[in-house]
């Protein structure tokens, strides 16, 4: 076994060798809460949730952390807006609603999402309001060392001093007299226009519930250093991998590690970011109005499907959304799902037991896709081949391969989160107590139809029918499936 991950700060493949044998520390960025949750969120969370699971099924403890940010301009000015007089907000939002209110009624939206879709709840999910001293500590440090320095302006403001870090841009490649200056800031106190906010002085009309006290005046943390603060709170000064979007490489990530390693912590071992989400090969954009929420994809189809959708490319990859798209991965869970119900029944003793077979090995090509970055597509590919020969072991009447077909399908999707939506489409017990009580009422209706009893054959095909059973008659008897939709 060879795990290899492409690593965005030396730009290759390399072997994932972890620091704890045994273990792995993940840290992937989590959401700014000032909205409803977007597709990118959620297709980011999927791509690591997929590693999690992955590297979980490799043996090893994984110890995941996902952040909240739940104070930042954005919140704040969305906030205000909802005390004017032209208050426009997504379904559900408040009138006159607290900064904290809305960040955590959207905290709550993005927990749904999360759960409905499968993603597992990390191992801890801090949020930013909660570590206020960590970030006071780290700032100070980052003062000592001659990294950072307080606002020439005495506006409260603490900034982080780019040149003095020279590995500033190693991760994205870039020399910062090519870069333009941060905008997160004023500008005016600042020794060179890209330094980047570590601590923001309160400044007039802003809400006081939304400043801390500090050494350098009342005010907020930067958006960069609540990650370097939290993750190094949970995982330590250096960890295995760290995660995110790929838009967040600049100016995010970039500024997390330099004001990290800046204060001589080692950091991240691995930089891993997923690919962006298009519509019809264009950037989505609700200017343009070419957007799909993950809320709109669950009205068109169920969970599992949105969940197949938006983990079956590999993550590095762009994501192109299709008005097809949803109808395409829904035929492709349905094919799954078909030879599992099939091979359910087939396999099914008189008691109702599925005869013994192995869970636990995935198989050798699908691990080797894993193994590969990742390569969700030909694992896919590896899981529809299982199916196929599945479906051909039935046919033949080969019920030992069938029973490992089935094992194999269904260790497969455990894999890839596919079995763990809020409405699982296969439940192997229930399937298994509703295939007894079918075949039941079938030999019930053969009974009757052998009695020329049309009447009563009519009437169970009819009952059966009402609970969603579609019963079809056939040379060999007759045979029962889920209706679909």
């Amino acid at each position: 076994m060879t795990l290899r991950f492409y690593d965005t700060a030396s730009a290759e493949v390399r072997d994932f060798v972890p620091l704890v044998p045994g273990q792995v520390s993940l840290y992937y960025c989590g959401a700014t809460v000032q909205g409803m949750p977007h597709v990118g969120h959620i297709r980011s969370a999927i791509a690591f949730d997929q590693l999690t699971r992955w590297l979980q099924y490799r043996g090893f403890r994984v110890t995941a952390v996902r952040n909240v940010t739940d104070i930042d301009d954005k919140i704040l000015a969305k906030s205000a807006a909802s005390f004017g007089p032209d208050f426009e907000d997504e379904p559900g939002a408040v009138r006159n609603e607290e900064w904290w209110a809305l960040a955590y009624r959207y905290e709550q939206e993005f927990l749904k999402a999360y759960d409905t879709l499968g993603v597992s709840r990390p191992t801890y999910e801090p949020r930013a309001t909660g570590h206020i001293p960590e970030m006071h500590a780290l700032i100070q440090l980052l003062i000592d060392r001659g990294h950072a320095y307080p606002a020439l302006d005495d506006s409260g403001d603490v900034y982080f001093d780019v040149r003095s870090w020279n590995k500033y841009g190693t991760l994205t490649r870039q020399k910062i007299d090519d870069m333009q200056g941060a905008p997160d800031a004023d500008p005016r106190g600042k020794r060179d226009p890209r330094d980047f906010a570590l601590w923001k002085g309160y400044k007039d009309g802003e809400p006081t519930t939304a400043s801390w006290s500090s050494p350098w005046g009342a005010g907020r943390p930067g958006w960069h250093l609540e990650c370097s603060a939290m993750v190094t709170k949970y995982l330590g000064t250096e960890f295995d991998i760290h995660g995110g979007g790929l838009d967040l490489r600049f100016p995010h990530h970039e500024n997390e590690m330099a004001q990290s390693q800046a204060a001589g912590h080692g950091f991240a071992n691995f930089w891993m970011h997923n690919g962006m989400v298009t519509y019809a090969g264009e950037k989505m954009s609700k200017s343009i109005g070419n957007t799909v929420s993950p809320a709109e994809m669950l009205e068109l189809a169920p969970a599992r499907v949105v969940r197949y959708y938006l983990g079956q490319a590999q993550y590095r990859s762009v994501l192109d959304y299709q008005p097809t798209s949803l109808q395409e991965a829904a035929a492709a869970v349905e094919r799954i799902d078909g030879f599992i119900s099939r091979a359910l029944r087939a396999t099914m003793t008189q008691d109702g037991a599925v005869g013994s077979f192995t869970y636990g090995t995935v198989p050798d090509a699908f691990a080797a896709a894993m193994d590969d970055d990742l390569n969700v597509p030909q694992a896919l590919a590896v899981l529809h081949e299982t199916v196929r020969t599945g479906n051909t072991a039935l046919t033949a009447g080969q019920l030992d391969d069938a029973r490992q077909a089935l094992a194999s399908v269904t260790d497969m999707m455990r894999v890839l989160g596919l079995n763990d939506t809020a409405a699982p489409a296969v439940d192997e017990g229930a399937t298994l107590a509703l295939g007894v009580l079918v075949e039941a009422q079938l030999e019930a209706r053969a009974q009757a139809r052998a009695a020329k009893d049309w009447a009563a054959s009519d009437a169970i095909r009819d009952t059966l029918a009402a609970a969603g059973v579609v019963v079809e008659d056939g040379p060999d008897g007759a045979s029962w499936s889920l209706k679909r939709g």
